[in-house]
């Protein structure tokens, strides 16, 4: 592991749910993938089989967070300002990737852009778009 993705996982373990979902993130060279390995506690609907929205939405927010400490050098996570999430398809029974692109950065706040996706990366299953306070 690079001290680039120590530094980021170290940085996530402040925030509690990451370890409540089983969350990593993978960073290669400058590009950073998000993981969400499949758990049964991840399912909403159990009839379809279904991941549970709040745990894609707070995915996808905490993948924009990642983005934000690796681009903006940030010490502290980011505050969250306001998200919307959308949800495109069904999330299905198994693992959830996303990655995330900072829009704009100012001094103090930043816009970013997150798609989650299963099994194929152009079919999204959701998708963020979030402000954020930088401290």
């Amino acid at each position: 592991m690079s001290r680039r993705s120590e530094d980021l996982q170290a940085f996530l373990q402040r925030v509690p749910i990451v370890a409540t979902l089983g969350m990593r993130c993978d960073v290669k060279g400058d590009d950073m993938t998000a993981v969400l390995p499949f758990e049964k506690k991840l399912i909403g609907n159990v009839a379809i089989q279904a991941l549970h929205g709040g745990a894609m939405g707070t995915f996808l927010e905490l993948t924009a967070m990642a983005q934000l400490f690796l681009q903006a050098d940030v010490a502290r996570p980011p505050r969250t300002i306001n998200i919307t999430v959308d949800f495109l398809r069904q999330g299905k029974a198994e693992d959830l990737y996303a990655r995330a692109e900072v829009v704009k950065m100012g001094r103090r706040m930043a816009s970013v852009r997150a798609e989650a996706w299963q099994a194929e990366r152009d079919r999204p299953v959701a998708a963020l778009l979030g402000h954020f306070l930088l401290r």
